[in-house]
């Protein structure tokens, strides 16, 4: 602790009495010149203080806070399964999914209901009734920033943009045309096909061309470690989708959720399936899901579950096939639009020798090119740099080298 400063001396008046009365005055004009400069001096002392006092304070009170903390003892978080007569619930312990039957106390028994969330003791009482709080992994999942893909950025697939436009950005943007036929908007889309061909991207350039909110998870996020977490994390997902309408809740690797169910009993598959009836629950449960499109996309078709793909969950299966010659040399186009390229460069040609290629692997060989001239020391993208690309990726895929996806 810092000493206390100390005070300034008390100036004094000595007044000779043959002085004249001139020299009076000086002495008395010096002699308040000097209590001016102890009083300014004094309430320095005064307002450093004041500073000090305030801070002691609020170390006090800090203490005392923390003072307190320490002698009360921690709760922890549990979920209201079940709600019984005699004012007794069934509690899941949050973390452990320890399940225990405790008695709860006559003030929160008609307050309490299945799925609340409340704070219990180490003997598992029922302390209080905590506000819902959505999962703050769901929250995470929210995309605050727009993507900069636009549909003109996706070559190739022209009719698939056109069919998802369809059914997601229409019902959002003219829904009073459905009210007009008569017809129910389409309630899901599934894309599906090879890796790399532009399914991620068709999604992202609908969040960015639409003014709904855009909620994007894999279906990995959604595999959890304790039973029912999947399951409450996807309940979480839909309900912060509710609240933020117009809303589209954007899963990809979706297969990861939906595989075709087995015959296993292990505690993985089983709740890995739980994940999967909550998803099913969500999408054609009996509340009204309101202005909540889910678009959905995976690469192996074949392993998803038939109760998914059925009418009412996902209204339009929608393959992105690998493009023909015409989208892939309208995929060169976009992706060489910001590139110096030679006059000689010919896409037409390049997209002859590009069958089979995707669009990520397209997008890779424009890269490459690139590097090809810059390792020239040009600044200008010839044929001859797409040639030696070509060829590179062609090695790379035959002698198992992974293909850089830029």
């Amino acid at each position: 602790m810092s000493r206390s400063p100390s005070l300034p001396e008390r100036p004094k008046l000595d007044l000779d009495p043959d002085m004249t009365q001139s020299e009076r005055l000086d002495a008395l004009r010096d002699h308040f010149e000097d209590i001016v400069t102890v009083h300014d001096e004094l309430a320095t002392q005064l307002e450093d203080a004041r500073e000090q006092q305030d801070e002691l304070r609020e170390e006090v009170d800090g203490l005392q806070r923390e003072n307190e903390a320490l002698k009360t003892s921690s709760l922890y978080i549990a979920t209201v399964e079940e709600v019984g007569d005699d004012e007794e619930v069934v509690l899941k312990q949050h973390g452990n999914n320890q399940e225990v039957l405790t008695d709860v106390s006559p003030r929160l028994s008609d307050e309490l209901a299945a799925g609340d969330r409340v704070a219990i003791n180490d003997s598992f009482a029922v302390q209080r009734l905590l506000d819902d709080e959505t999962d703050a992994r769901a929250q995470a999942m929210q995309v605050t920033k727009k993507p900069s893909v636009e549909y003109a950025d996706i070559g190739g697939i022209d009719e698939q943009v056109r069919e998802v436009r369809e059914a997601v950005e229409d019902p959002l943007a003219n829904p009073e045309q459905f009210e007009q036929v008569g017809i129910e908007p389409p309630t899901g889309v599934l894309l599906h096909g090879p890796p790399g061909t532009g399914k991620t991207m068709l999604a992202k350039a609908v969040a960015n061309e639409t003014d709904a909110t855009f909620i994007k998870m894999a279906g990995s996020e959604l595999v959890q470690k304790f039973i029912g977490e999947g399951a409450r994390l996807v309940r979480d997902l839909f309900e912060l989708a509710a609240e933020h309408e117009p809303a589209i809740v954007f899963i990809d690797e979706i297969d990861a959720i939906a595989s075709k169910r087995t015959e296993s009993k292990t505690s993985g598959d089983a709740e890995v399936q739980r994940t999967m009836m909550q998803l099913l629950s969500e999408m054609d449960g009996f509340e009204e899901r309101g202005d909540v499109s889910i678009i959905a996309a995976t690469n192996r078709f074949d392993m998803l579950d038939g109760a998914i793909l059925r009418p009412g969950r996902f209204d339009r299966l929608i393959e992105v096939p690998e493009p023909d010659a015409e989208g892939r040399e309208r995929i060169l186009e976009i992706h060489t639009r910001e590139m110096s390229l030679a006059d000689e460069v010919a896409f037409a040609d390049l997209a002859e020798e590009t069958e089979g290629f995707s669009g990520a692997e397209l997008e890779s060989l424009c890269t490459e090119a690139g590097m090809f001239a810059i390792r020239e020391g040009r600044t200008e993208v010839r044929t001859e740099d797409f040639e030696a690309a070509l060829e590179k990726i062609e090695r790379d895929e035959a002698t198992g080298t992974p293909v850089a996806f830029y």
